[in-house]
C-alpha cells in the first residue's frame, strides 16, 4: 500500500508519490504547439506530411498535420481520439484534438489545440520539372531516313504510357520534355533506369536496336562523377504487316518481340517464326500503307475472285483456311502478279 503525499490517502498504485486523481488533476497529458505549418505543393497540390510529399484532400491533410504534432505524456497510453476542424479562412483552420488514454488502468480524456496554416512550396519532383531537369535521353530513330508520323505518334504513346505507370508508384520519374528532331524524336527522362527500361520496352516491341553513351556532366558534393545517359533506339525499316523477302520466300511480317517475329508465307500460307538474329536479313518488298484494295467480287471455299485495283481484270485467289474476306481484300504484286495479303 502506497501514501499518497498530496491528499494523504492510501493508494494501491502512485506516480511520482500522488495518487492517481491526484497525479491527473490539473495535468496535461497531450500538448499541440501554437500553430503548426503544412506545405502544399502549388504545382502538383500535394502536401508534405511527416517526411514526405502525399497526395490527399485538404481535410485529411490538415487533420494529419495537426496529429504529427501532437505530443502524448510518456506515463499515458493511446486509446482513441477525436477531432474537429474548424476553417478561420481558406488557409488558417483550427484542429481540436480529443484524446483518450489509459494511466495505469484509469481512462481519462485530454483536450489540446493547435491552428494549422497553409504554406506554398513547390514539391521536388516539381521543383525539377519546372527547371527542366533530366538525366536521360530516349532517341528514337528509324532505319529509313525518316520516321514516319504514324509511328512516331505509335512510339511516343508507347513511352507516355510506360511512364505514366511507373510515376504511379514513384513521383521522382517523369517526362521533362520532347523534341522533335531531324530524323525522330528524342525524349528527355527525369532518370537514368527510366530511359533505360523504356529502351528496353521498345527494343523489345520492335525488334529494334539499342546503344547507350554516358557524358560527363560534372560531379557531386562528395566528388563523384555526374553522368547523363543517351539511349538510342533505332526501329527496323520494316514493321508488323509489312510484306517482307525472308529466306528468298515473299511473307506477311505478322508479329515482332524481343527474341523474334513471325512471318506468313504469301504462297503456302505458313506462319514460322524468325529469330532475332535472323530478322536483320528481312528485305521489305512493300510496306502495309502500299498494299492495295482489291474488290472482292466472288467467294468460294478456297478461293475469291476479286477486281485487279490496276487493270481491272476479273483475278482468281487462293485464300488461307478459315479466311472470311470482306468487300475488299488487302493485295501485293510479286513479279506481275497479284497474290492475297489476309
Amino acid at each position: 500500500m502506497n501514501f499518497c503525499v498530496k491528499c494523504g490517502c492510501d493508494c494501491e498504485e502512485s506516480l511520482e508519490g500522488m495518487c492517481i486523481d491526484c497525479w491527473l488533476n490539473g495535468r496535461k497529458l497531450t500538448s499541440l504547439p501554437h500553430h503548426v505549418d503544412l506545405k502544399t505543393c502549388t504545382n502538383c497540390g500535394e502536401f508534405y506530411i511527416g517526411d514526405r510529399w502525399v497526395r490527399t484532400d485538404l481535410e485529411d491533410a490538415v487533420i494529419k498535420a495537426a496529429l504529427n504534432a501532437r505530443d502524448i505524456l510518456k506515463d499515458a497510453d493511446y486509446l482513441a481520439q477525436e477531432v474537429s476542424l474548424e476553417e478561420n479562412d481558406p488557409r488558417v483552420y483550427t484542429v481540436t484534438v480529443w484524446t483518450h488514454l489509459d494511466v495505469m488502468g484509469h481512462e481519462t480524456e485530454d483536450e489540446a489545440s493547435t491552428i494549422v496554416r497553409l504554406k506554398n512550396s513547390v514539391c521536388k519532383p516539381c521543383s525539377r520539372k519546372l527547371g527542366s531537369y533530366y538525366t536521360s535521353i530516349l532517341q528514337i530513330r528509324s532505319g529509313a531516313k525518316e520516321l514516319s508520323p504514324e509511328l512516331k505518334e505509335e512510339t511516343l504513346a508507347m513511352v507516355e504510357d510506360s511512364v505514366a505507370r511507373q510515376a504511379v508508384n514513384n513521383k521522382q520519374l517523369f517526362i521533362t520534355k520532347m523534341e522533335i528532331v531531324p530524323g525522330g524524336v528524342d525524349v528527355y527522362l527525369s532518370s537514368i533506369s527510366l530511359g533505360k527500361s523504356l529502351a528496353k520496352e521498345l527494343s523489345d516491341a520492335y525488334c529494334a536496336e539499342t546503344k547507350e553513351s554516358p557524358k560527363l556532366v560534372g560531379q557531386t558534393s562528395d566528388g563523384q562523377d555526374m553522368y547523363r545517359l543517351t539511349y538510342l533506339v533505332r526501329l527496323p525499316e520494316y514493321h508488323v504487316g509489312d510484306v517482307v523477302v525472308c529466306e528468298g520466300r515473299y511473307c506477311k511480317l505478322t508479329s515482332v518481340s524481343g527474341i523474334g517475329g513471325r512471318v506468313l508465307d504469301l504462297m503456302n500460307f505458313r506462319e514460322h517464326s524468325v529469330r532475332r538474329s535472323e530478322m536483320e536479313d528481312l528485305r521489305i518488298h512493300e510496306k502495309s500503307a502500299d498494299l492495295m484494295d482489291a474488290t472482292v467480287i466472288n467467294r468460294s471455299e478456297n478461293e475469291i475472285q476479286v477486281m485487279h485495283p490496276s487493270n481491272y481484270s476479273m483475278v482468281d485467289l487462293r485464300v488461307p483456311e478459315g479466311f472470311e474476306a470482306g468487300e475488299t481484300v488487302k493485295t501485293v504484286m510479286i513479279d506481275d502478279v497479284l497474290y492475297l495479303v489476309p
